[in-house]
């Protein structure tokens, strides 16, 4: 089956079996774990999903069931409650399916005719409504059709290997406001054995799972009725962030970025001058304030910053700036608030409160270049740091939400390609995944599961500086308008310690742990020396915790491990008396005694192992 041909591709375009007339040139797709091939393989299982689904549930109704990065997923209506723990039935009945050879046909006919073949089902008009008039295609298998554009595999035949992985709650149309439908997610693959290692990988990031570690090692809480995706910061979760941001305020203050700080809220017009309002709006909050009195109100709308961008343009502007002082670098740990919806929160990954580590640079066009190639070994010893390997992608004008000129874009562009290029730098194009005000290079870094995140950023802006009519003076003594280079490369301090905490499994490097050394006094005759230890300790900017508890020291160490702890002291009689320790690395898996002097050279050592 391996040979046979599922698809074929003209140019850009993925086209099924059923869709061809000749295959003259047309580039074959063939059934295999070739990306072409999933995305069909995926789009045909969750139509077979929905015909199980029917086939169990008889009153069930479905939205719209597509092909994402990592699988597909169905939204659906019954009036039966499914749970994570019906999917193996719905699974055997899918199996079943593909087992009846069903071979799967295309009808095109016209949006006015599947109108009235839909006319009771409600969720239907509701995708036909999103769908412009002309001809439209639906795809049937056995006593199953539903409207979709495909493309398809030819027979259900292809579809045996897959797996349902999670029940969860959308919004009709991702709208908050409307009725809340069933998804169900999934996953295929041509063959048995990449199915067995997605599962394995899987299982192996349940163990890994940012919230389930949260917890355990008492990093982050959520409490609902503070607000949905608004983390609170535990102390050992703090003591973790604060390491980090100490580290990289050193390393922006050496490569020449000078920190600034600007407000959380700002009047509304600033949001309008700046395109947000009218751009990002919907994912804002804002907020009426009156400042005038009882007898002459005056109501101003405000919006809490969804990006730092603006405050930095005004403390641009606070002061003349010459061509010499370019480029100007500003920072900010900015705090930033978006409106995400309920269904997209997922632990410190999605929230709807976090901070960047974001900056700004003004400089010339003839700057960009260098700035840029700046920023990105600025990344790549960050992210060498961490262990991370990573991927660029040059993100273009978004089609429907954008600011600015096709010249700027194009230019603006071709910019960022030029800078990568000359340097020998791999990328790929993201068509349409630009920022409103400018194309950027997006930053993905892979984890030890070899997933994919979005993280940094770097892009180029005209636009804003045009907007609030940004100018230095060059060597001609006339006004010019700087570039602003938009700049983060963590994204977010929260997405980058959740994706941290999966790819090290809460094993964090000694110089950002949360709790670097727990010191475990056999007896309370050993606490003073394990006092003394601790205050030398955090003298040298190491956290600690004594385990002096009334339990037995075996238990203490086994708790200790739990926390995940790079090192364990215990001290005893002969820890005292000859001002020593007993070191337990479990990082290393080693055990070994030392003096009270090397093991602060120890730590000193471990905690300069930062490469940015």
């Amino acid at each position: 089956m391996q040979n046979q041909v599922i698809a074929y591709r003209d140019g850009v375009t993925l086209t099924d079996t059923q869709s061809v007339s000749s295959t003259d040139n047309l580039q074959e797709v063939l059934f295999d774990n070739s990306d072409d091939a999933l995305h069909v393989i995926r789009h045909s299982t969750a139509h077979m999903m929905a015909q199980a689904i029917k086939e169990l549930y008889p009153d069930a109704k479905f939205f719209v069931g597509p092909v994402i990065e990592d699988g597909f997923y169905y939204d659906f209506r019954t009036q039966e409650k499914i749970s994570d723990a019906d999917l193996k039935t719905i699974e055997k009945k899918m199996k079943e399916i593909a087992s009846r050879k069903l071979p799967i046909e295309k009808t095109n006919t016209t949006k006015k005719a599947v109108i009235e073949q839909f006319k009771d089902d409600d969720l239907k008009q509701e995708v036909l409504l999103r769908i412009p008039d002309g001809e439209v295609s639906t795809y049937k298998q056995g006593d199953f059709e539903d409207l979709c554009r495909g493309p398809h595999v030819p027979n259900t035949k292809f579809l045996r290997f897959f797996s349902l992985t999670r029940v969860a709650g959308a919004y009709l149309g991702g709208d908050e406001k409307r009725e809340m439908l069933t998804r169900i997610y999934g996953i295929a693959f041509a063959d048995k054995q990449s199915l067995v290692d997605y599962n394995k990988m899987i299982a192996e990031a349940k163990k890994r799972d940012h919230r389930k570690l949260g917890r355990e090692m008492k990093l982050f809480t959520f409490d609902e009725t503070l607000g949905a995706g608004l983390p609170l910061w535990l102390p050992n979760g703090a003591r973790l962030r604060s390491r980090l941001e100490r580290l990289l305020y050193k390393a922006h203050r050496v490569r020449g970025y000078e920190p600034v700080r600007a407000p959380e809220i700002l009047k509304s017009d600033a949001w309008k001058i700046s395109g947000h309002y009218d751009n990002y709006g919907e994912n804002m909050y804002f907020t009426q304030m009156n400042e005038g009195d009882e007898n002459n109100p005056k109501i101003n709308e405000y919006g809490m910053k969804p990006m730092n961008c603006v405050g930095h343009i005004k403390i641009f502007q606070s002061e003349p700036r010459s061509y010499k002082d370019l480029p100007i670098k500003f920072f900010e740990y900015g705090v930033v608030h978006r409106h995400e919806m309920s269904g997209a929160l997922h632990g410190l990954l999605r929230v709807r409160e976090f901070t960047q580590d974001d900056a700004h640079i003004y400089c010339t066009p003839e700057q960009i270049k260098e700035n840029v190639i700046e920023i990105l070994s600025f990344v790549d010893d960050i992210m060498k740091t961490f262990g991370f390997e990573y991927e660029l992608m040059v993100s273009t004008k978004p089609e429907e939400k954008s600011i600015g000129s096709d010249e700027f874009w194009e230019t603006s562009t071709q910019g960022l390609k030029d800078a990568l290029d000359e340097n020998s730098i791999a990328y790929e194009i993201d068509e349409g995944g630009g920022a409103f005000y400018g194309p950027k290079i997006d930053i993905k870094i892979l984890d030890a599961l070899k997933r994919k995140w979005q993280c940094g950023t770097i892009q180029v802006d005209y636009n804003l500086p045009e907007r609030f009519e940004l100018e230095y003076t060059d060597a001609n003594n006339e006004k010019k308008q700087p570039v602003m280079l938009h700049r983060a490369i963590l994204g977010s301090f929260e997405r980058f310690i959740g994706i941290l905490t999966e790819h090290v499994a809460g094993e964090f490097p000694f110089f950002i742990a949360p709790t670097q050394v727990i010191i475990i006094p056999i007896s309370e005759s050993h606490q003073d020396w394990a006092k003394e230890l601790g205050r030398e300790l955090i003298q040298n900017d190491v956290d600690y915790e004594i385990f002096d508890k009334n339990e037995s020291l075996n238990k203490r160490i086994r708790n200790a491990e739990k926390m995940r702890v790079p090192m364990i002291l215990v001290i005893g009689d002969e820890e005292v008396e000859k001002k020593t320790v007993a070191l337990r690395d479990r990082r290393e898996r080693k055990q070994y005694n030392l003096t009270k002097d090397e093991f602060i050279s120890l730590t000193k050592e471990k905690l300069s192992e930062v490469h940015f």
